[in-house]
């Protein structure tokens, strides 16, 4: 999930009570979360599709973003792996996907060999964005499937995705006030140490208050899940919004697209929750 913006520390920035635009991306995350805890709570094939059109519209915006910029991944292939990616592992779970990233390579490459073919002089180039573009989303999105196909798998997914809007939140309110040490002043010059501080401890916080909350419709989940959950999701999930800013800031665009008011795109959305995804389904069966 995309992270909220810190500001930059001046004494000119409005307080964040009269901010526009975190007030509209809150209100985004207010109606994209409750959307997902309705198809989380359906289960089966209803969040299996949910995670697919996601994932599905976050290729086509990743496709958009490169083809803008004079590239020309296939998007055919970015639709078919990063949706079917998700079937595969609400059927068969692990299994099988050797023969999935074994079927992308083959296919992506014959795609731009004839690419190549037609006159196209940056096949080798887009035929690499085809493949990490249908591993960075349908490899690392689909392990959503695998975080609520666990055994209390609901509360699973309602706790390892809304850390990521609790630790951008937190980031954004300790970045705004307080930011002046940055990160990565190239890749995105508004992030602060000071805030993504304060996103792992709101995070960890956070992850601490809502397996508590989950801990009274299940035995299973306790605290200190949601403590280490938000600790770790919130340290490495950033990562996820340090890249795509990488690749927006490459061809000088603002967001992915106009689909989500005050986040752009469904990719500008995810990018932190695909890592959360995987980390947190990893880190569940360690901990649980």
């Amino acid at each position: 999930m995309d992270s909220v913006k810190d500001g930059l520390a001046n004494a000119k920035t409005p307080p964040v009570s009269t901010d526009k635009s975190f007030r509209t991306r809150l209100l985004v995350a207010d109606i994209f979360v409750p959307i997902t805890a309705f198809f989380a709570i359906q289960g089966g094939t209803a969040f299996v599709v949910f995670v697919t059109v996601v994932l599905g519209v976050a290729a086509w915006e990743f496709w958009r973003i490169f083809q803008k910029g004079g590239y020309a991944p296939s998007l055919s292939v970015l639709l078919v792996f990063s949706t079917s990616a998700v079937v595969m592992r609400s059927i068969w779970g692990m299994q099988y996907f050797e023969f999935w990233i074994g079927a992308l390579l083959l296919i992506s490459l014959f795609m731009h060999v004839l690419q190549q073919q037609r006159g196209n002089d940056k096949a080798a180039s887009n035929l690499a964005l085809t493949v990490f573009g249908a591993l960075y989303l349908g490899f690392l999105g689909s392990y959503a499937i695998s975080v609520r196909f666990l055994e209390q798998g609901l509360y699973w997914v309602m706790l390892v995705f809304p850390i990521i809007s609790l630790a951008d939140s937190g980031a954004y309110i300790f970045g705004r006030p307080f930011g002046k040490h940055k990160m990565l002043t190239v890749v995105s010059p508004k992030k602060s140490w000071e805030g993504y501080i304060g996103g792992v401890i709101v995070g960890a916080l956070g992850g601490w208050g809502l397996a508590a909350l989950w801990h009274i419709g299940s035995s299973a989940i306790l605290p200190i899940h949601g403590l280490i959950l938000g600790f770790a999701i919130s340290i490495v999930a950033p990562l996820g919004d340090f890249g795509e800013s990488m690749i927006k800031r490459q061809f000088e665009i603002k967001d992915s697209s106009n689909l989500l008011p005050g986040h752009g795109g469904f990719f500008d959305r995810i990018d932190s929750s695909l890592w959360a995804a995987i980390l947190g389904y990893y880190l569940i069966l360690l901990i649980r």
